[in-house]
């Protein structure tokens, strides 16, 4: 019986603060002359404070074009920002930076929602050895990591020196798919200076940890941040637009860079310190990207702050 009190209390509180919420929007439409769509835009500056301000608007709105207008495809974002401006009666003459400011966020808020997509569909796919493009990427990934070190066989304890558990490379990529081998490979070639010094830094017996394990590890730590949202207010701020695969990319070689430093300070006594400090490490990156402000990378190089061990 309490239990249904307290879950009737709480339905009622939700629905009264709804209406008090709808009362306050139409009395500071009447005060301002602006609906709140118009007033997040001209009084909270571009970045994911507005993004975010803006999305929980559309989303909560009784308008059902302004709560689908959220998962329209990219190229009906101007149609749909045409639609919105007419049902608020705002005019475009009158209001030109509104419209423009609104298909940012939109660019913004549909963009994450479709690199959701695009990084769940490389994490489902399987590394197949019989898949030439997969093993075209593999042995990429070698070459970028170890210039000037030939590998024997694509069957090799070889691939245990970039931080792999066998001989075979496959069997490791089986919780992340592809993605893990994408975000690799690109931290390698992109940043081959910050990769190849941080694997070199690895072997090291002050760090000892495996690579490519890790590298997928924090793979799966980045799509779990773009998942559960966390991400927004770090794309939302680097990204003037829609975030792309290579914005996440970016973020995954960020990540790298910051656990490698983080594993160094923390000097744990073994590997089987891991999860301890990676989990440690997760609640460094969530805690800092609960700052509307924050942008983890907007010009990052990993090269640049390398600590030498």
């Amino acid at each position: 019986m309490k239990h249904f009190l307290r879950m009737l209390i709480q339905v009622c509180l939700y629905f009264y603060c709804k209406f008090l919420w709808r009362c306050l929007k139409f009395v500071m439409r009447k005060l301002t002359g602006r609906c709140e769509l118009q007033r997040i835009c001209y009084n909270t500056k571009p970045g994911a404070s507005r993004t975010m301000k803006i999305e929980t608007s559309l989303r909560g709105s009784k308008s059902k074009l302004l709560q689908t207008s959220v998962t329209v495809h990219l190229d009906a974002i101007e149609k749909t920002i045409e639609d919105i401006m007419e049902l608020k009666k705002i005019n475009p003459d009158i209001n030109p930076q509104l419209g423009i400011s609104l298909q940012a966020c939109l660019l913004q808020i549909v963009g994450y929602r479709n690199l959701i997509a695009d990084v769940e569909k490389l994490r489902r796919e399987p590394y197949d050895s019989d898949n030439s493009q997969h093993e075209e990427m593999l042995l990429k990934l070698w070459k970028f990591l170890k210039p000037n070190t030939p590998l024997a066989s694509r069957i090799s304890k070889q691939w245990c020196e970039i931080g792999f558990q066998g001989d075979d490379p496959k069997t490791d990529f089986r919780g992340m798919g592809l993605l893990g081998l994408y975000n690799l490979q690109y931290f390698a070639e992109r940043d081959a200076t910050a990769a190849q010094q941080v694997l070199s830094d690895s072997l090291h017996p002050k760090c000892r940890y495996s690579f490519a394990i890790v590298g997928i590890n924090i793979t799966d730590l980045a799509y779990n941040l773009l998942v559960s949202g966390a991400l927004k207010t770090h794309f939302y701020n680097v990204a003037p637009e829609a975030p792309t695969l290579s914005h996440f990319q970016q973020t995954f070689c960020y990540l790298m860079h910051e656990f490698h430093k983080f594993w160094i300070e923390e000097d744990p006594m073994d590997i089987m310190e891991f999860n301890r400090v990676r989990e440690k490490f997760r609640k460094r990156i969530v805690k800092q990207l609960q700052n509307p402000e924050m942008a983890l990378c907007p010009h990052f190089a990993a090269s640049e702050g390398l600590i030498n061990i």
